[in-house]
């Protein structure tokens, strides 16, 4: 199947759990999966993993790309580093490209004035109060959020992250999608059977 591929942004202090629900499943349903630096040089995430960048930030368009992956990393609160990131993706989602952003990353888009008018959750309300942003009545106490292209998620919450991923790119679909969730999050063995006959279906 020929799919566009998904971008994941990178960075020093990457918080590389928070992708990996994601990116193995929508590599497994045929999505090519690219890391994007800001320049060519390895990363060190926050586990101490070393990534190197597959393409630039600058390289990177939106019409190219199914989705741009953005999660936590210490950097987002400690200067204007990652400002880039946040700027690239306003002009996915000014392209009606999905953006998704976990933990640190949503204050980032706070302080681009993404969320002013979209519905949003991150780690907390008062984590992106104080960003100054405009958008604290749009903040929603939950898990995972999704408002148009944009799926924003709690710090606590990979497994509901890569849910909205999943079934926005349609990679899980209906009880699937929820069996899926139920497998990674609860742990529930009625949910596995779902998932095996889905797949055995799919064969």
């Amino acid at each position: 199947m020929n799919r566009k591929p998904v971008h994941v942004a990178v960075y020093d202090t990457y918080a590389d759990w928070e992708s990996g629900h994601a990116t193995a499943h929508l590599a497994r349903g045929g999505h090519e999966i690219r890391y994007v630096g800001a320049t060519p040089d390895p990363v060190t995430t926050m586990g101490g993993m070393r990534v190197t960048p597959d393409m630039t930030l600058d390289s990177v368009r939106p019409e190219d790309s199914a989705l741009l992956i953005l999660t936590g990393a210490e950097l987002w609160d400690a200067g204007d580093e990652l400002v880039p990131f946040a700027r690239k993706a306003r002009a996915f989602l000014d392209a009606g490209v999905p953006v998704a952003a976990i933990c640190g990353a949503t204050a980032g888009l706070a302080r681009e004035g993404l969320l002013d008018d979209r519905a949003h959750t991150s780690n907390v309300s008062f984590y992106l109060e104080a960003t100054g942003y405009k958008g604290g009545a749009r903040y929603a106490d939950e898990l995972a959020v999704t408002d148009g292209d944009l799926i924003t998620a709690n710090s606590t919450a990979p497994e509901a992250f890569a849910r909205e991923i999943l079934g926005r790119l349609g990679v899980f679909e209906g009880e699937v999608l929820d069996a899926w969730y139920r497998l990674f999050q609860d742990s529930d063995p009625a949910a596995y059977e779902v998932l095996a006959a889905a797949e055995a279906g799919a064969k």
